[in-house]
C-alpha cells in the first residue's frame, strides 16, 4: 500500500476589470496509483501581487493579463479606498 500526495492548480479563471487572477489548487490522494480523495483550495492574484513565489505558468499568465494600465488603475482604486 503505497501513498502518495500531489498538489496542482486544476484551474484559472480571470475575473473582473482588473483582471483578478483565480487559482485553484487540487490536492490529490492516491493509493496504489488509484485517487482516494481530491480538496480544494482557492486563492486570487491581484495586478499589485509578488509572484515570486509562483510557477512559470502563473507569471505568463499574469504577464498577458495585468498590462501597466490594469496595474495603475488598480493601485489607484487601493489608494482611494484608504483614503
Amino acid at each position: 500500500m503505497a501513498l502518495s500526495k500531489k498538489v496542482l492548480i486544476d484551474q484559472y479563471e480571470i475575473v473582473g476589470i482588473y483582471k483578478i487572477l483565480q487559482c485553484r489548487l487540487a490536492t490529490v490522494i492516491s493509493e496504489d496509483g488509484i485517487e482516494i480523495s481530491r480538496s480544494f483550495h482557492r486563492y486570487n492574484i491581484t495586478p499589485v501581487d509578488d509572484l515570486s513565489n509562483e510557477s512559470e505558468e502563473i507569471k505568463s499568465i499574469v504577464a498577458a493579463v495585468h498590462t501597466q494600465k490594469i496595474k495603475d488603475a488598480y493601485a489607484e482604486v487601493l489608494a482611494e479606498s484608504k483614503v
